[in-house]
């Protein structure tokens, strides 16, 4: 006898199988990601079709099976229809969604992830049409929001070397800071180049000759040079030091192509860290070289 059970989930992936099923991956608050097979869904006339669309939020009633479960019931509770209305908040919801399947494991409660979810794609949903740095803005909030809720959470506020506080100079155009995926965040580049010379001078003192040998050698343990992924100004260092606070929606995000930069680096250190591509990264690149293209 198949047992059942209840969940409440958001569908985050779907696949055909078959003439008329899809495999369905949702996140669910109580049992985190499953795989379940919705039958008939891409029959016209089924009910669980609409109700196995992407980002669709239902209660559902599953039956185990063997080595898939089985969607027998599912009532709609919440969808997003202005996500599919607008190519960039549509893209950014599926960057989202691919960084949630990394993130989220199975069989345990995920309660936190999937309000987080719901949170960000309301948030998207209900941001102005014509908004496009908004949309990037947004994106932005949520992926460091998911890292953060990860235990990822980049450096921002001190450098990685030093552990001292940044603070971004506005009234400096030429100001720079350097973000080091490999190290976790920011870097003062001042320490930084202090690093490099410092090992410059050792390697040149190990080339010159040395006429005594000792007879013990001292071991000393000297600080890694981090790689330099990007260098920041002080708007976007700025921007990136407000992502973990609730204010950094009230900021314009109408205009301001500096979130292509920050997006980037998040993208990156993101990728980094779940060890994957984001593959719907592309439709973002896309989307905005396009929209760069007519504003200019």
């Amino acid at each position: 006898m198949n047992k059942t059970y209840k969940a409440t989930g958001i569908n985050l992936k779907a696949q055909a199988m078959g003439e008329s099923d899809r495999i369905v991956t949702i996140l669910t608050q109580e049992f985190g990601l499953i795989r379940a097979i919705a039958p008939g869904s891409r029959k016209h006339n089924s009910s669980l079709g609409g109700r196995s669309g992407m980002f669709v939020v239902n209660e559902l009633l599953i039956a185990k099976g063997r080595s898939l479960d089985k969607i027998t019931q599912a009532q709609t509770i919440k969808t997003y229809p202005g996500l599919a209305k607008d190519l960039g908040k549509l893209a950014a919801s599926q960057y989202l969604a691919e960084i949630v399947l990394c993130q989220a494991l199975s069989e345990q409660p995920q309660e936190e992830l999937y309000e987080l979810l719901n949170e960000h794609l309301h948030r998207l949903e209900e941001l102005p049409k014509g908004e496009s740095f908004g949309v990037l803005a947004y994106l932005a909030h949520a992926v460091f929001h998911l890292l953060a809720l990860a235990g990822l959470t980049p450096q921002v506020q001190i450098c990685c070397l030093t552990q001292r506080s940044l603070i971004p100079d506005f009234a400096d155009p030429n100001w720079r800071v350097g973000f080091s995926i490999a190290a976790g965040g920011i870097v003062c580049l001042e320490a930084w180049e202090g690093l490099r010379q410092e090992a410059r001078k050792e390697s040149k003192e190990k080339l010159l000759p040395h006429p005594v040998t000792p007879a013990y050698q001292t071991v000393v343990h000297r600080q890694e040079i981090p790689v330099i992924s990007a260098r920041l100004n002080s708007v976007e260092l700025g921007m990136l030091q407000q992502l973990s606070q609730p204010e950094i929606m009230q900021i314009n995000t109408t205009s301001d192509a500096s979130w292509l930069s920050v997006e980037q680096i998040l993208r990156q250190y993101a990728q980094y860290h779940l060890g994957r591509p984001i593959r719907s990264a592309t439709l973002i690149d896309s989307y905005f070289a396009a929209n760069h293209d007519a504003t200019v």
